[in-house]
């Protein structure tokens, strides 16, 4: 049976789904954070709707509350979200083809989460004729399952302030280990996870967190740099 438009939405829906069970205790977080901050809760749940980045909203979030200026929050998710480059440079041979809303579309869409995914899709599938459509599958369950559970944190977090100290963080970590370990067997990535580590535990004494920021800054330019050597050693061949 050959794969339709709806059975490859649904199949990239499907493989997504370890990722929804550990990202979820990180929107619920989220969402009791934004409930301790001067943000209303229609905001918290919009920057969910309207950014849809974990990592950076929690950035955005704390120097929020602590009355940092738009410039700074700008810079500073900015530089986190670099990593995406990485990403984007991996998948675009497979998507360069589409029209530009697909393409907009699902590099909005485009998580941590959804690249491992899709990356270990493409590994077995390069030529995959709906590729697009298991891409889309994925991303809307990650989108759809970040908008829920940072909803139950905002609806609970007022009430049940402790949600915070549960370690239900920890999820997210393990998720996080499961996406990077299997990437590491490429050299860009075992770059840039050795750089971004070796800089950030190096670097963890600098204040406002400018050293995870420095990290993750060197992390991507050692991945880019490696990426480009790879390819123009390819060319030479």
């Amino acid at each position: 049976m050959h794969p339709t438009r709806l059975t490859s939405l649904a199949a990239g829906a499907r493989d997504t789904l370890p990722m929804l069970v550990g990202a979820a205790p990180f929107g619920m977080i989220f969402g009791t954070l934004v409930a301790t901050t001067p943000l209303a809760a229609w905001q918290g749940q919009l920057m969910s709707m309207s950014v849809f980045a974990g990592s950076s909203q929690f950035i955005a979030v704390g120097l929020v509350a602590g009355h940092a200026g738009l410039l700074v929050i700008w810079l500073t998710t900015f530089i986190v979200n670099l990593r995406h480059m990485l990403y984007a440079a991996t998948l675009l041979p497979h998507v360069a083809h589409l029209p530009a809303r697909w393409r907009w579309t699902l590099g909005f869409l485009m998580t941590d989460e959804t690249f491992a995914v899709m990356n270990g899709y493409y590994s077995k599938r390069g030529d995959a004729r709906l590729g697009h459509w298991y891409f889309l599958g994925s991303g809307l369950s990650m989108y759809a399952n970040w908008q829920l559970w940072t909803l139950v944190g905002l609806l609970f977090g007022a009430v049940f302030p402790q949600l915070q100290s549960l370690g239900l963080d920890f999820a997210m970590v393990a998720t996080f280990i499961a996406i990077v370990v299997p990437q590491l067997t490429r050299l860009p990535y075992f770059g840039a996870a050795l750089g971004a580590g070796m800089f950030a535990y190096l670097l963890k004494d600098l204040p406002y967190k400018l050293g995870l920021m420095s990290a993750v800054l060197i992390g991507v330019t050692i991945g880019m740099a490696l990426s480009r050597w790879q390819a123009q050693r390819g060319e030479t061949r």
